[in-house]
């Protein structure tokens, strides 16, 4: 297993190691996460990207201990925040990590919000419990961070339901939430969808704003290539619930080696950013589509997952799963071909104007 860290860097915020998080179901075991190794350190931000069903979001549920159990059940791997290793711990000990130690934004905050309380209310709940505030205490505490996350006129905000609020007033609401104690790593799981692209942007600004304010480390799971050029210093891919490929942002998408992510930025307009002039008369590149989907879990292919739709696949690839191996500097590629070249030049814009 190629271990996510060195032993000169410093040691990581977070730190996942081998992680094995299945779903015992009548269908049989979905290897939702099959052997996933990640890190991210303070201040730093990490995008984790694939398509839907790759096993972002599980094992984002994984760190905070959040699987519904049953069917679902970490068997295997470590995760070590500061150090400590919370898979063995108990619901009330994780209690103690989530908010404080590690804040998270789910997909949808709509469905994350209580309707029949205020917004007010529900941040002032997670005040009372972690903080010890008084009732009033908390009140005051909300209404500065509503004002913090950018909520006009936030003292009439805090008495608000979520009903009577815009989606992106709620998406606010929710990194106010997620922000109240203080954590020191924050994950955001889609925290732009079904957003306007104008509401997209000003969520991403608030992000980095809130990295810069509170030099947490930041993990943003994204299907969006675009919100990755925008934001991450590194990218990890995942595909089927492994990682196929990780390297920094500007490398990543300079060279991508892995042919699931070269589809990946291939289906993106402009390569992952739609940022930057348009050139009049230039007809914008067309998109390429990946045949197929993502198999299911409980009919995972021999060898090489991706090798069913992949256009480079050799009878090779389905002899064995490839191992992620180094390919370059910080660059991890999991694919027998990847010391191979195929052609693939596009850049977002984003990511040129940032070397």
């Amino acid at each position: 297993m190629l271990s996510p860290t060195s032993a000169a860097a410093p040691a990581p915020l977070l730190e996942i190691r081998d992680l094995h998080t299945h779903f015992f179901t009548p269908r049989g075991v979905m290897k939702a996460v099959n052997g996933v190794s990640l890190a991210v350190r303070r201040g730093e931000i990490l995008a984790v990207v694939g398509e839907s069903g790759c096993g972002k979001s599980v094992t984002a549920m994984s760190v905070l201990k959040l699987i519904a159990t049953p069917p679902g059940r970490i068997v295997k791997g470590e995760i070590l925040f500061e150090g400590r290793d919370l898979v063995p711990l108990t619901d009330r000990a994780m209690q103690e990590v989530r908010g404080e130690g590690i804040g998270m934004i789910f997909q949808e905050p709509m469905t994350s919000l209580n309707p029949v309380l205020t917004v007010g209310e529900q941040i002032a709940e997670t005040l009372i419990r972690h903080k010890r505030l008084s009732r009033r205490e908390a009140r005051e505490k909300a209404v500065d961070l509503l004002d913090l996350v950018g909520l006009s006129d936030p003292s009439r905000r805090v008495g608000q339901y979520p009903h009577e609020l815009s989606g992106g007033m709620r998406q606010r609401v929710v990194i106010a939430m997620a922000i109240a104690c203080d954590p020191k790593l924050l994950i955001a799981d889609e925290p732009t969808t079904a957003l306007d692209v104008t509401v997209q942007a000003q969520i991403l600004d608030l992000l980095m704003e809130m990295r810069d304010r509170l030099g947490m480390g930041l993990v943003i799971i994204t299907h969006d290539l675009g919100v990755v050029a925008e934001t991450a210093d590194r990218v990890a891919v995942m595909y089927a619930g492994r990682k196929v490929e990780e390297a920094g942002v500007q490398e990543l998408f300079a060279q991508p080696r892995h042919p699931y992510t070269q589809g990946l930025i291939r289906a993106t307009p402009d390569g992952g950013i739609a940022a930057g002039p348009r050139i009049a008369g230039r007809r914008p590149p067309r998109l390429t589509e990946i045949p197929g989907m993502v198999p299911p879990l409980d009919r995972m292919p021999d060898g090489c997952a991706f090798a069913p739709r992949c256009p480079h696949a050799i009878e090779a690839c389905r002899a064995a799963v490839p191992p992620l191996e180094r390919a370059g500097g910080t660059h991890a590629v999991a694919c027998i071909r990847s010391g191979e070249t195929f052609a693939h030049k596009r850049v977002p814009h984003a990511v040129e104007a940032h070397a």
